[in-house]
């Protein structure tokens, strides 16, 4: 049976339809998502439940083992693959999602599969792009008691991963008794670092501490990475940071953020990244957000962008490591070199055409679709580089982020691809759709062109003469 025909009959089979939308909410006498505890029943990691778990356990096994014939695994397969609680609680997200929004181009999950956090502002560094115009901390960031409370309500949410990033989240004194409150949920936990403050020691705490996945700057060779960090020495202290955190034992992804300043130096830390044995590299858009809208004119041009995302993508079938992009437009580019591998968000599928079709659904920008993000404050927006506030923790229980997510109205706008001006007529619409963080810095409006896209030359050319004309 075809992938997309399968999950299209669960979405257009009423019945199925119901059963499972009536089964997504919170248990409290299991103290999770019914789905999640449905899930755990059903592929033999629990066996005591509340009657109603028991029961939902009942509509969903049947769907599991279609799901099993419809990809051609066996339900041993499928066990042993969601034996990792974050592996199930993804699953009652997807199986959420096709209940709550259907079979829609480009998909949207039950709950956001990943809330990038914020936990505090303070940082040891002073970055040139810094989205987030770290240094100090402010003054009403989330106590510790309130950080427990938002990771109780992402919980009950149905989150898949949390990812507590800054400003420099390890200078927050509580980061291991969050992160640790978090994975005791079966919550995936990944922390974004400039590295500089991972001693061997720290990792282990950090892996002790139910951290899965690090993601760790490095923006450019030793000269160009010190001076665009603002402070002589980061380099060599961030490459130690990696070796330690290889060393514990945790997944490592360096993160770039290329601008016209570090433009050549890619394909060197490429080569270092493939030396030191990390897990994937990704390269970041440069967003002129934050202290980023002091250096603008940093951005690539589309031209520069285009030819990026290509030699990413050829080199990805000789690189040892993962090579990933933020940029939507890899999708594309992919798709334009009719090779077997299509970048979805943040993963690179690689098993061809029988999945092509899938990155459709997938694809593209994730802000407000797969992912929100958080301010130290509790302020709830689309994406770490999205500035637009649509809610704040602290104001919200479960029952009204629950609401957020479903009916805002930002959201709603972020997930239809067919209305973005220029874009919403692109064959690649559903695969890219543009960067709606860039649109909104550089424009005002999420529904503009992402300037970027070698397809948006014009809008580029208007952005240069904004710039022209504001000197």
């Amino acid at each position: 049976m075809d992938r997309i025909r399968f999950f299209a009959e669960v979405v257009d089979n009423p019945v199925a339809k119901t059963a499972i939308k009536s089964l997504s909410g919170y248990c409290h006498l299991c103290q999770k998502n019914r789905l999640e505890v449905a899930l755990e029943l059903a592929l033999g990691y629990r066996d005591k439940a509340c009657w109603k778990c028991r029961l939902a356990s009942k509509v969903v096994k049947p769907v599991l083992e279609r799901g099993a014939k419809a990809f051609n695994v066996t339900y041993g397969e499928l066990k042993e693959k969601f034996k990792d609680a974050y592996w199930r609680r993804g699953l009652a997200n997807v199986i959420k999602g096709l209940a709550n929004f259907g079979m829609q181009k480009p998909f949207v999950p039950g709950a956001p599969f990943q809330v990038v956090w914020d936990v505090t502002y303070a940082c040891n560094l002073r970055c040139r792009h810094c989205y987030a115009t770290a240094g100090k901390p402010l003054e009403d960031e989330l106590t510790t008691e309130e950080a427990f409370d938002a990771i109780d309500k992402f919980d009950r949410l149905g989150v898949t991963i949390i990812a507590f990033s800054g400003g420099e989240p390890l200078v927050r004194r509580d980061i291991f008794d969050l992160t640790k409150y978090a994975a005791d949920k079966g919550i995936y936990v990944a922390i974004a670092t400039n590295g500089t403050l991972i001693t061997e020691d720290v990792a282990r705490k950090l892996k002790e501490s139910g951290v899965g996945y690090l993601q760790i700057s490095l923006d450019g060779l030793k000269q160009t990475h010190d001076r665009f960090r603002g402070i002589s020495g980061s380099f060599d202290r961030t490459v130690e940071g990696i070796k330690n955190a290889l060393k514990a034992g945790l997944f490592v992804n360096v993160s770039m953020t290329v601008t016209k300043y570090n433009y050549r130096d890619v394909e060197g830390v490429i080569g270092l990244c493939e030396t030191l044995g990390v897990n994937w590299f990704m390269h970041y858009n440069f967003i002129p957000t934050g202290r980023g809208r002091e250096i603008v004119e940093a951005d690539i041009s589309p031209e520069q962008r285009e030819e990026l995302l290509k030699f990413l993508y050829q080199r990805n079938h000789t690189s040892s490591i993962q090579l990933l992009s933020t940029a939507p437009q890899f999708a594309r580019v992919a798709l334009q070199c009719e090779g077997n591998m299509v970048p979805t968000h943040f993963y690179n599928i690689t098993a061809g055409d029988r999945l092509r079709e899938l990155a459709g659904f997938i694809g593209g920008c994730g802000a407000g679709r797969f992912y929100i993000s958080m301010r130290a404050n509790g302020d709830i927006q689309p994406c770490v580089f999205f500035p637009l506030k649509v809610g704040n923790i602290r104001e919200l229980d479960h029952r009204s982020l629950e609401d957020l997510w479903l009916h805002n109205h930002v959201f709603e706008d972020l997930r239809d691809k067919d209305i973005i001006e220029g874009c919403g007529t692109c064959r690649y619409r559903y695969y890219c759709g543009g960067c709606r963080a860039r649109a909104y810095n550089y424009f005002g409006d999420y529904l503009k062109p992402d300037p970027g896209c070698i397809r948006n030359k014009n809008w580029w050319k208007q952005v240069k003469i904004s710039e022209l004309e504001l000197q």
